[in-house]
């Protein structure tokens, strides 16, 4: 590898050392070169195995962290022995490392917080609830489809599905002809909701504070939103099984334990300081979770303390999906190597090039397959000239887009770790026939109220 990597470096190093890039300090644009070539085919080898983890039967966060770390190692590599100058590439490292930790400690304090629900017992009494409504298969399907549409505005996306996948295993954990369909369709509803609200999304939040739109403005895509999701849940409702999920007979009543209904409380207030501190603050959005765990830590203290009664909390954080968090990690490295090597900014010169209702068409397929937070950065960073109505078009297609492959999406990539080796990539593929279905009227919906009834834009 180092004697290719030498090559390389032999044949780029003319061309960039003299350059006013390099003497400014600025990043090298490696996308027509050699070395680039190198990088992007890496990309695409470790995106093959973490889409096949299910015929390697590796874990999808092994591809994805090499991968990711070996872009940037052989970045530091190339940009050393060329002599390059590393003022781009270190502020390249610090704005990713910021990135990855906002989400990373996101994404942590959310786990915590459901594992901490569980422990207390409000998904099995959630469960029973529902079961002794004598909700059918379909009944279900609907029910926690219409919670994700529905909660995912406010407590986010990938919050809404990590709780409502939670739900599904506690209903039934071996019937994978009712948990597949209901899972993805907890993934499209999760992110088709969160695309209407401001805070709905990674990608909605990002789009919101860089003044695309005021909060009202984001509230127009409701409709588009709503009835793509509405195409798709009832396409796949038509292969949800009859039938009823498994009573146990002769078991006691399931009670919520002590403090339950509290950490319901402060799950909730923990996603308003999560969202009020990045609007009102400034601080991250990571800031406001971190706070609402601290809560969660002294209330378990309290609890134990005064009560006698053990929550557990390290007993929670210990059952996170560590797979998950490092999987984002992974990803959003890759991801950041391509954009540092100058891909990113090249795709961006599309709007130009194209009509830019087309180029945010496909923003939403690409983000499918990218991930649509880095997506939706690297559009927000090129700032097109664009009018409001396109700048609401490219928010629906890289929040709803998101959800045509399984790890498209934060919410997509937290409920295969949650329902891990039932929702698969395989999996999701199968069906992701639906959701193209969906994402077109989507599409045409907002083409039918902003471009023609002039609503909204």
């Amino acid at each position: 590898m180092f004697k290719i990597l030498s090559l390389l470096g032999l044949t780029s190093v003319a061309a960039f050392a003299t350059t006013a890039a390099h003497a400014a300090g600025h990043a090298v644009d490696l996308a027509t070169e050699p070395f680039g070539w190198l990088l992007l085919t890496i990309f695409v080898v470790g995106y093959y195995f973490i889409a096949a983890e299910e015929k390697y039967s590796i874990n999808k966060a092994k591809p994805a962290l090499f991968t990711g770390t070996f872009m940037f190692m052989l970045l530091g590599a190339y940009y050393a022995y060329n002599g390059l100058n590393f003022a781009a590439f270190d502020t390249e490292i610090a704005h990713l490392i910021l990135e990855i930790a906002e989400i990373f400690f996101f994404l942590f304090v959310a786990m915590t917080f459901i594992e901490a629900l569980i422990e207390r017992n409000v998904f099995d009494a959630l469960k029973e609830k529902l079961l002794g409504a004598g909700y059918n298969y379909k009944k279900l399907f609907w029910v926690t489809g219409i919670l994700a549409f529905f909660i995912s505005p406010v407590a986010d996306n990938l919050t809404t599905a990590l709780i409502l996948s939670t739900v599904l295993l506690t209903i039934e954990k071996d019937n994978k002809a009712f948990l597949i369909p209901a899972a993805i369709n907890i993934v499209v509803a999760a992110n088709a909701g969160g695309a209407w609200s401001p805070f709905g999304d990674i990608t909605t939040l990002m789009a919101w504070s860089a003044g695309k739109g005021t909060f009202v403005d984001f509230l127009f895509l409701f409709p588009a939103s709503i009835i793509g999701w509405v195409v798709t849940a009832f396409l796949l409702s038509r292969f949800v099984p009859e039938g009823h999920p498994k009573k146990v007979e002769g078991a006691e009543p399931v009670h919520i334990h002590r403090g339950g209904k509290v950490i319901i409380f402060l799950g909730v207030f923990t996603i308003f300081s999560a969202v009020m501190g990045k609007q009102i603050m400034h601080l991250p959005p990571m800031w406001g979770m971190l706070f609402g765990l601290s809560l969660l830590q002294l209330y378990a203290y309290t609890l134990k303390r005064y009560h006698d009664h053990d929550i557990q909390i390290y007993k929670s954080v210990s059952k996170i999906e560590n797979d998950t968090l490092l999987f984002f990690f992974g990803i959003l490295a890759a991801v950041g190597a391509l954009h540092f090597a100058g891909f990113l900014g090249h795709a961006v010169k599309l709007y130009e090039m194209f009509d830019p209702t087309y180029v945010n068409i496909g923003v939403g397929f690409l983000s499918a397959i990218i991930d649509n937070v880095p997506v939706m950065s690297a559009v927000l960073k090129a700032s097109p000239d664009l009018p409001l109505a396109q700048w609401m078009l490219v928010t629906l297609t890289a929040g709803v887009g998101g959800s045509l492959i399984s790890f498209g999406s934060a919410a997509g990539v937290g409920v295969m770790g949650k329902l891990h080796g039932i929702y698969t990539f395989g999996a999701h593929m199968k069906y992701s026939w639906t959701i193209l279905i969906g994402y077109v009227v989507s599409v045409s919906v907002w083409y039918f109220q902003y471009v023609i009834l002039g609503i909204g834009g």
